[in-house]
């Protein structure tokens, strides 16, 4: 939804048009073609430490993610970045209406009696991450222990007893059929898989086509900052409302703004990008909060975006210097995106 620095753009217009719009659709059928022997491939490898994903998690708490993450079977980084996420957005001054504090927004009592002092300094303060993240793990692994013996997934049983309590677990036999439990469990499962770095290739997406279409059809429209193509905007778009559109078209909510949406789904390398990846830009690659800008993979090296004011929706290259990551968006994580977090 910000505004990026200009950048070499290839733009075309008049009779070169029709003949760009049929360059891109060679290269999505060419690169489809090349990814359809994945299409139900992509595994999750070897058991082994979970890396997180580059980025996802803000670089002062991605050590601490990384540490603590590891610290019992019924966890793994991903998962914690993702319930750490989905409570506070990484905002460590934040407090609910029901009066969760900090990042990993406990309440008082709970912090009174399962807080931490991860970083040996002295004190449990629910307000310093260094606790928080710790406190957070262990309280994880201390009610992954209580559920231990509950038929089922250990780790969804663990973040049932998070959300409802170990009792009404263990009276359940797994997790109970409480909506807002099941929910919950479904969410943080859902986001955990954005914020791993994948093993192994990552599935193409079957959506991808119609949101790539929709895009096209928006080529030369004005730039507008705050568009999301209203009849009011003249339909007009910035950058994450074009996304935001496209990816509506065929079913996928995206979020409003370009870094929440890079949690919608797994993350693809640079070598196995495919036509319909949201592809992400910022001025600090060790933060996915700090991303300013996004646009959709049409392959062979370009995006088609919504640069900036003054610029029209367009083809532009993806390889510069600001180039962050990209994103294979996913129903289940798009879907499981809190939208209750603070702008950023």
């Amino acid at each position: 939804m910000t505004v990026r620095k200009a950048r070499g753009a290839w733009l075309v217009a008049g009779g070169a048009f029709g003949v760009c719009l049929s360059f891109v659709a060679l290269i999505v059928v060419g690169t489809y073609s090349a990814a359809a022997g994945l299409l139900g491939g992509a595994g999750n490898g070897k058991n082994g430490t979970v890396a997180l994903a580059k980025g996802a998690v803000p670089a002062a708490y991605q050590g601490l993610v990384q540490q603590w993450g590891n610290l019992c079977p019924a966890i793994n980084p991903a998962l914690l970045a993702a319930q750490l996420y989905q409570e506070s957005g990484w905002n460590p001054t934040i407090v609910s209406p029901a009066n969760a504090r900090g990042i990993a927004q406990f309440i008082p009592g709970t912090w009174a009696g399962h807080g931490i002092d991860g970083d040996g300094d002295g004190d449990r303060d629910v307000w310093d991450p260094k606790d928080a993240i710790p406190s957070a793990a262990s309280y994880d692994c201390e009610l992954a222990g209580y559920v231990k013996k509950v038929p089922g997934d250990p780790t969804d049983n663990m973040l049932a007893a998070y959300n409802a309590g170990a009792y009404r677990v263990i009276k359940s036999g797994g997790v109970p059929r409480i909506s807002e439990t099941q929910n919950y469990v479904r969410i943080i499962r859902s986001l955990e898989k954005s914020f791993a770095r994948p093993v192994g290739r990552v599935e193409p997406s079957r959506q991808a086509a119609g949101a790539i279409y929709y895009a096209q059809q928006k080529l030369g429209t004005p730039y507008l900052w705050g568009g999301t193509g209203t009849a009011a905007q003249g339909g007009r778009f910035d950058c994450s409302g074009l996304t935001q559109a496209a990816y509506d078209t065929v079913g996928i909510q995206l979020p409003r703004v370009a870094n929440d949406q890079y949690n919608a789904g797994p993350h693809p390398s640079r070598d196995e990008l495919l036509p319909g990846d949201l592809v992400f830009f910022s001025d600090d690659l060790t933060n996915s909060r700090a991303i300013r800008h996004v646009g959709i993979y049409v392959g062979g090296g370009y995006m088609i975006d919504a640069p900036r004011t003054g610029a029209v929706i367009r083809f532009d290259r993806i390889d510069t210097p600001d180039y962050f990551g990209a994103t294979r968006v996913t129903e289940d994580g798009a879907a499981a995106l809190p939208t209750h977090l603070p702008p950023q």
